[in-house]
């Protein structure tokens, strides 16, 4: 099964990032955070990618074309019979990445819409988005997608807090700070979605719209859109404070995505 992700957006709540690299090449320690997202499905067996590209992505062609260079300790020899020498291994050299171009202003259904040609006829595929990590177990959402009979499954979570939260008692003591707390009380699309082939005739219809707009709606009216939900942790990189927590957590080895021995 391919792992469709969304890469086109302009990510403009990310300026501070987003002006120079698109917002999936936004690093988490040493790489950006769509090689997390790529890695934690590798771990789960999916290594069939399809990259949607769109504002910025030549720089993410230049990363994957570029992949050694960037992962590796190089010697280089000189002379007329220069040559390359890469040192180590990877851990990826078993993916495949489809770099699409799906438009500088397109729409996330557009942008699905134009990788049809990537997805072999009447094969379910997963998508995603460039942006947003989680520790979801990707094998329990796939036999629930299976078991559902629907054309989208979607993974729903609880959006995680923007400030602290505090517990006060009634003399004004705080009695508990959790930094990044989540909303219990209700649940958002969290991305990691599994759709089936038929998504598409969904799509087509449109001109130029959001997937969460008419096509999600229609999947509704039609009693064709199942939730798989996540209890765990998730966590969107939209703004430049969620950067730096995240990047925190990688830094202090404390990353719940990071499920993978190397």
């Amino acid at each position: 099964m391919k792992v469709v992700i969304l890469c086109g957006g302009k990510g403009t709540r990310l300026r501070e990032e987003t002006e120079y690299r698109p917002k999936p090449m936004v690093p988490i320690g040493q790489h950006p955070v769509l090689w997390h997202i790529m890695k934690y499905y590798a771990h789960f067996g999916f290594q069939d990618f399809v990259l949607c590209l769109g504002y910025k992505g030549d720089q993410i062609k230049n990363y994957f074309q570029n992949y050694l260079w960037n992962v590796s300790d190089v010697t280089i020899t000189l002379g007329r019979n220069s040559h390359l020498t890469f040192h180590n291994r990877h851990n990826e050299e078993d993916w495949k990445v489809t770099l699409a171009e799906t438009g500088y202003d397109s729409l996330t259904a557009t942008r699905i819409t134009q990788i049809k040609k990537y997805i072999p006829e009447g094969e379910s595929f997963m998508l995603t988005y460039g942006d947003g990590l989680s520790n979801i177990n990707i094998n329990a959402l796939t036999d629930c997608h299976i078991e559902s009979n629907k054309i989208c499954t979607l993974s729903a979570v609880h959006p995680a807090g923007r400030f602290g939260s505090l517990t006060i008692k009634p003399d004004g003591n705080i009695h508990r700070f959790s930094e990044k707390p989540q909303v219990e009380e209700t649940y958002v699309n969290g991305g990691y979605m599994v759709c089936n082939y038929q998504i598409f005739s969904y799509l087509e219809k449109y001109s130029n719209v959001m997937l969460e707009r008419e096509p999600m709606e229609e999947l509704v009216n039609d009693h064709q859109l199942n939730s798989y939900r996540h209890e765990g942790w998730w966590q969107p990189m939209d703004t430049y404070q969620e950067t730096m927590y995240l990047n925190d957590l990688w830094s202090k080895g404390t990353a719940p995505w990071k499920v993978w021995a190397s």
